[in-house]
């Protein structure tokens, strides 16, 4: 009997994705084979959907903490901040997202070892108000190292099985190890090297697959991938409705400044629901054809979920204008939802947008960046979430038309 090397046997045949997988019941261990880039309806798992729910904590703690340190005038501080932090929630995400692509088991070891990241990412959530009010990132590190080594497990774990595959899974353990232990030193630098040096290990992170992948490239699923970032996208989005509305039912229990809040509250569904819109568009599946393109789409989406996140410290800055609670400048208040949702249109409209064959992209390759830079100068007008919620739906409402009327030549033709 031979050693299985994660190819096949020795008449060609590589054991199918369910060969020896999902069986009834759960097993303590099964091997990690490569799951296959075609398999045919790939979903995404409970686990998975867990996995998210979790992280989304962070992702609402961070967003939360942006929003009391814009409101209370500590603007620059707060957006580095929140960008440091949200790189961590980001990254770590990501990393799961697009192992599980690859070689999720569902096994009872995998399980645990997906447990202990969410963990490290409840831990993470911990230490965001002390990363944000005191600049202590401590508490944040132990929980992103938590995350970090269970993933370096899991690639271990990966390797051992899959040997033609062992080049590269090894690259991603050792890769990960080793900017962990930056992250760790960097706890005992002084604090007027920390910017430098969350920028030099972020990108040592970010070129840890690009390097490992050279070597064997994992087999992820195009379909379970943008299946995965989509999810996540509407957990966000959820996490900004709720956002909005919470600071809204805040402002209207001291029973005043009743028509301005109705008014910041439709604007604001206007704007999630034409973000959803613009979206989910268009599938992005066909978008992701090889690996160049899709970790540069990967990549992008710090921007999107960041963005997406920040939409809802956004709003609610406005409801503290509005009702009198914070004493940030009006153009200053504009601008917190003007920017995010402005980096969100130009971040969609890169990724999703300009890729696209055909021309329906033509109108629409125009018309991404002109709504963003109007969106940009909202905040000096009377009344900037207004504003901003009647240009992104003037988007979505051209995107319908420019779809109608491709839609139509083709029939035609």
């Amino acid at each position: 009997m031979t050693q299985d090397d994660g190819r096949g046997d020795q008449d060609g045949h590589r054991d199918g994705p369910l060969d020896g997988y999902r069986a009834p019941g759960l097993s303590w261990t099964r091997v990690m084979r490569a799951r296959e880039p075609a398999e045919p309806h790939r979903a995404a798992t409970p686990l998975e959907l867990f996995f998210d729910l979790c992280f989304v904590v962070a992702v609402s703690l961070a967003a939360a903490r942006l929003h009391h340190a814009l409101a209370e005038q500590h603007v620059g501080a707060g957006l580095l901040g929140y960008l440091m932090v949200f790189f961590a929630i980001w990254w770590a995400w990501m990393n799961f997202t697009w192992f599980a692509s690859a070689y999720d088991t569902d096994d009872a070891l995998y399980r645990v070892t997906t447990l202990i990241q969410i963990t490290g990412a409840l831990v993470l959530a911990a230490g965001v108000p002390a990363a944000f009010d005191r600049g202590d990132f401590t508490i944040v590190t132990v929980g992103y190292v938590i995350m970090r080594l269970a993933m370096v497990a899991q690639w271990l774990r990966a390797g051992a099985t899959n040997r033609w595959q062992r080049p590269c899974t090894l690259r991603y353990a050792g890769g990960i190890a080793v900017v962990q232990l930056g992250w760790v030193l960097r706890l005992l630098l002084p604090p007027g090297l920390l910017v430098v040096s969350f920028v030099v290990l972020a990108v040592a992170e970010i070129a840890v697959p690009a390097w490992a992948e050279r070597y064997g490239p994992t087999t992820w699923h195009p379909g379970h991938i943008a299946e995965r970032y989509s999810l996540f996208t509407l957990i966000v989005l959820g996490e900004v409705v709720l956002a909005a509305a919470s600071a809204i039912q805040e402002a209207l229990a001291e029973g005043e400044h009743l028509g301005a809040l109705l008014g910041v509250a439709g604007a604001g569904i206007v704007i999630v629901f034409s973000m959803w819109w613009l979206y989910f568009d268009e599938p992005a599946e066909r978008l992701l054809t090889g690996l160049r393109t899709a970790l540069g789409w990967g990549y992008g989406h710090y921007l999107v979920f960041g963005s997406a996140a920040a939409v809802g410290a956004g709003l609610e800055v406005a409801v503290d204008f509005d009702s009198g609670r914070t004493q940030l400048a009006p153009v200053l208040a504009g601008l917190a939802t003007a920017v995010p949702v402005a980096v969100f249109l130009l971040t969609v409209w890169l990724l999703h947008v300009r890729p696209r064959p055909g021309g329906r992209v033509g109108a629409l390759n125009v018309a991404y960046p002109l709504v963003a830079v109007l969106v940009l100068a909202t905040p000096w007008s009377p009344a900037p979430v207004h504003l901003t919620a009647v240009l992104v739906a003037a988007l979505v409402v051209l995107n319908l038309v420019v779809k109608q009327r491709a839609d139509r030549a083709v029939v035609i033709s």
